[in-house]
């Protein structure tokens, strides 16, 4: 089961679309951060991809899910997965005669965590570091599956795979989340007119923690809802569009 979304798909219809908001969650909360309203009405999803700025929310999601691309050129069409596609900063690996037409996000258990948390100076400007979150659990709450991905870092988002490590087989507490993201501060980091490398692994030990624990909680409250039988998580959103605006906002940040 999986997302296959078009490459010139607009984000403005990913941000609004149900099946994303119920399957992939957590790429409509990192499309919210994507520049304004006005930006996500006119930019695509395979131009960002293919732009490939490091600090770029849908890159960041690319790499977190391990999404799979499709480019086509005078050959024919091939499958590229998406940790080989940078080749160097903001450079994709296709060919000058080669586009990329479409791109595949596979998809987690309904009850999943996720969570993505970044930090900016401005919301619309692209983040100084970023961390996107995926996780699962097996009924004894033990985690099974851990996706974190750092972006902003360097020339490309990074998995934060010792953190994975740490934090897959385990109960989750805070202790433990603290403990495993303080490996994040080893993560290479460039210094730039925004921020210099001490400071961007600094967030990124302390985004990845909060992102973990957001994910973890998120989990928990989708697990109570299945043992309940209670409605999808489509059919609250749908429910929520029927509160005033700022019922509504204050109700979606739990959903």
């Amino acid at each position: 089961d999986a997302l296959e979304i078009g490459a010139m798909t607009r984000q403005r219809d990913l941000e609004f679309s149900d099946a994303v908001r119920e399957r992939w969650p957590i790429m409509h909360e990192a499309l919210l951060q994507v520049g304004h309203r006005q930006t996500r009405n006119r930019g695509t999803i395979g131009g960002s991809l293919c732009h490939l700025d490091p600090a770029a929310e849908l890159v960041s999601l690319a790499t977190g899910y391990d999404a799979t691309l499709t480019v086509a050129g005078p050959s024919g069409s091939r499958e590229l997965p998406f940790a080989e596609f940078p080749v160097a900063y903001m450079t994709p690996a296709i060919e000058l005669n080669e586009i990329v037409v479409g791109v595949r996000f596979p998809r987690w258990a309904s009850d999943h965590g996720y969570a993505f948390v970044e930090f900016a100076r401005r919301h619309g400007d692209f983040a100084i570091t970023s961390a996107a979150v995926l996780i699962e659990a097996d009924a004894a709450g033990k985690l099974t599956r851990a996706s974190v991905t750092i972006g902003g870092m360097g020339t490309v988002p990074v998995r934060a795979r010792e953190v994975e490590h740490a934090i897959t087989g385990q109960v989750p507490t805070g202790e433990l989340f603290r403990a495993a993201c303080e490996s994040c501060r080893q993560i290479e980091a460039i210094d730039d007119v925004h921020a210099p490398a001490s400071y961007r692994q600094h967030l990124a030990a302390v985004l990845s923690r909060r992102a973990l624990e957001k994910a973890h909680a998120r989990m928990l409250d989708a697990q109570e809802f299945e043992r309940q039988g209670a409605p999808t998580k489509a059919e609250r959103v749908r429910a929520l569009e029927l509160l005033p605006t700022d019922g509504h906002q204050a109700a979606l940040a739990s959903v």
